[in-house]
């Protein structure tokens, strides 16, 4: 479909007399009173392709060894140490996927696939190990005030000794920093059993993205002057969301963390859509565009083009990401 038929896909249906964008504004709020609904709780299921599919059955079934912890928030953590790097080594010497110090590795690591070693740079070793100490720093420090996963958190990255001496999160702002960003990124790894709520900002972001129609594609590009005002499609969908002071992360990858998933016949205006070569890996995202409804989106699609609208509707569509402050305030700049 031409650029110009998409336009007037688009346009056509708005109806006559009401402005692109003024639709988009009523329909993300109308649509905001008929979410009440949802499907029951129950165990916490990670989102589809949330955690790469060579991780996903170790996190799902480790992250349900205690109480303190499940597999989205289990995921949360590995994301926010490694980025599901089994490979990342820090400064500090924290060595693969759950960022284990050497000395701590001696004494917590543990034979996660029963193959007669512990490798910290195996993640079917890590990840299980990665859940085991968090779940005995949560029964050393079960006694002290607050939320038993937040105290447990907090002994991960300050020691359980700190978190009995304060009774509960100590007053550490690393370690605070800390709690929070992993509680609040676990929504996002988590499959959603109730409808999302939308984002305020959907419709703002919407209008920045619908000014940008028609500027030519820009690879690496933000919309900076010194650019021409030509963005990728990660820049075009971080200045949207930066518009309305929301600020996202450089890469689609990492977009896709900045909230809750709804499912596809969920989406809303203002919602980002990520399509991937690879459906079971979020980390494989290769491309983000801003859903406006009717089954299309803006989005920057690749060198030799301009922003326009693209039908959703495709075999590399991954999902969506419903952008939340939180959410987006809680990724990491690098992982």
């Amino acid at each position: 479909m031409t650029v110009r038929k998409a336009w007037i896909v688009a346009i056509a249906a708005v109806g006559t007399g009401l402005s692109f964008v003024m639709v988009l504004v009523v329909g993300v709020y109308l649509v905001a009173g008929n979410l009440a609904g949802g499907v029951g709780g129950g165990a916490v299921t990670l989102a589809k392709g949330a955690v790469p599919a060579a991780y996903q059955t170790l996190v799902q079934k480790w992250g349900n060894l205690c109480d303190a912890i499940n597999p989205a928030l289990l995921a949360a953590q590995l994301y926010q140490e490694s980025g599901f790097n089994p490979n990342a080594q820090s400064p500090a010497a924290a060595q693969g996927i759950a960022q284990f110090i050497p000395g701590t590795w001696a004494t917590h690591g543990i034979d996660g696939d029963g193959d007669g070693d512990r490798d910290v740079w195996d993640a079917n070793d890590a990840i299980p190990s990665a859940a085991s100490y968090d779940c005995e720093l949560a029964s050393y420090v079960k006694d002290a005030p607050g939320d038993p996963t937040q105290n447990m958190l907090a002994a991960y990255n300050a020691g359980a000794y700190a978190v009995i001496k304060y009774g509960g999160v100590p007053p550490y702002k690393e370690t605070q920093n800390y709690v929070k960003t992993i509680t609040t990124l676990q929504a996002s790894f988590a499959a959603p059993v109730t409808r999302v709520d939308p984002s305020k900002q959907a419709a703002a972001a919407i209008s920045y993205a619908q000014e940008k129609l028609g500027t030519p594609y820009l690879w690496g590009g933000n919309g900076t002057a010194d650019q021409g005002g030509r963005f990728d499609c990660s820049g075009l969908t971080k200045a949207a969301y930066e518009s309305v002071g929301v600020t996202l992360p450089r890469v689609a990858n990492d977009q896709y963390n900045a909230g809750p998933h709804p499912a596809r016949e969920e989406l809303l205006p203002g919602d980002l859509v990520f399509f991937s070569d690879d459906l079971t890996n979020s980390r494989a995202i290769r491309h983000v565009g801003i859903y406006v409804g009717g089954g299309y989106m803006i989005d920057a699609p690749k060198p030799g083009a301009v922003i326009r609208f693209d039908p959703v509707d495709t075999p590399d569509y991954f999902g969506a990401t419903r952008v939340t402050e939180d959410g987006a305030k809680a990724l990491p700049t690098t992982v």
